[in-house]
């Protein structure tokens, strides 16, 4: 079976248009929260334009693997995204890999990103690149362990076949595996994508910062690059959330109900990023050697909810 050109072209153009919007509704949001005008909606637009037309300064000590980073990091959250069923049950990319090549996919652009951010020699790309992969060693165990939960209800790891089982007549959404699984993806979520309380990604400090260190020897078209990257990758995480748990309004087949299924698509996602912008507003940023506890929690949440799936089968 030749993948549907057509569908991977579509959903191509779906990440890369929507996930600057995503990420500038949760700015605007949060900033409107905080009683401050904030940027406006479209921001993230203008600043990847701004990005990609603007010089590199790159640093004497870089090597191939600084100028390398940007387009792994772009690259892998792009196929990821084809990997995860946004508007339709089948996936455009599902016949080349399930939940493991997912995983693989955010680790091998995470991997990279630390070795950009190494590579320099500066003393914050170093710290930040630590940072990064001590919260990975846990973050990732409990992504793997939350998809498994639905994965082995649904008797497969390919997204599209796990989607498709959670329309079904038989499936529980509210059941209590399913409950613990949501909330560890979630915590995933605010730590994969640099959030409060795990991580600030409107800080410079160099106390605070994981993300944003990696990324300070970086400029231009290769900043562009990883910023989009990022946000291609928050938009991921939060439709494998989104679809995976609350599959309704999705379509079957591609022309059928597409609009439908689209304006249920936007609606779940702008949902789960007011969920994101309330969990900034009221939670502090947690001391470094705070965030491990808030992990390892999310990883027994995730290993609870798979141990429920054969207790209660």
């Amino acid at each position: 079976m030749i993948p549907d050109v057509t569908a991977i072209c579509l959903q191509t153009v779906l990440l890369l248009v929507l996930s600057p919007l995503i990420t500038g509704v949760i700015k605007n949001w949060k900033a409107r929260l905080q009683n401050r005008r904030g940027p406006r909606v479209w921001q993230p637009y203008l600043d990847l334009w701004k990005f990609f037309r603007k010089d590199m300064v790159i640093s004497e000590h870089a090597s191939w693997i600084f100028s390398f980073a940007p387009h792994v990091v772009f690259v892998t959250a792009l196929l990821a995204g084809l990997m995860v069923p946004m508007v339709t049950v089948q996936a455009p990319l599902s016949l080349f890999g399930g939940v493991l090549a997912l995983v693989g996919l955010l680790a091998l652009g995470r991997f990279f990103l630390a070795l950009g951010g190494l590579d320099p020699a500066s003393a914050f790309g170093g710290m930040g690149s630590s940072r990064e992969m001590t919260i990975a060693a846990i973050a990732e165990p409990a992504l793997m362990l939350a998809i498994f939960t639905v994965a082995i209800a649904a008797g497969s790891t390919d997204l599209s076949r796990i989607v498709a089982a959670t329309l079904g007549p038989d499936w529980s959404l509210l059941s209590p595996m399913h409950v613990l699984a949501f909330a560890a993806l979630f915590i995933v979520l605010l730590a994969e994508t640099g959030r409060i309380p795990v991580d600030n990604p409107a800080t410079h400090l160099e106390l605070t910062m994981i993300h944003e260190a990696m990324l300070l020897e970086y400029s231009g078209r290769y900043l562009a690059l990883m910023e989009w990257g990022a946000s291609i990758k928050q938009l991921v995480l939060m439709t494998l959330l989104v679809n995976v748990f609350f599959p309704f309004g999705m379509a079957s087949a591609a022309p059928a109900g597409l609009g439908l299924s689209m304006l249920a698509y936007l609606a779940k996602l702008l949902l789960v990023a007011g969920i994101v912008v309330i969990v900034e507003t009221t939670n502090a940023k947690l001391r470094l050697f705070r965030v491990p506890d808030l992990l390892s929690a999310a990883f027994v949440l995730a290993g609870l909810a798979l141990l429920s799936t054969f207790l209660f089968q």
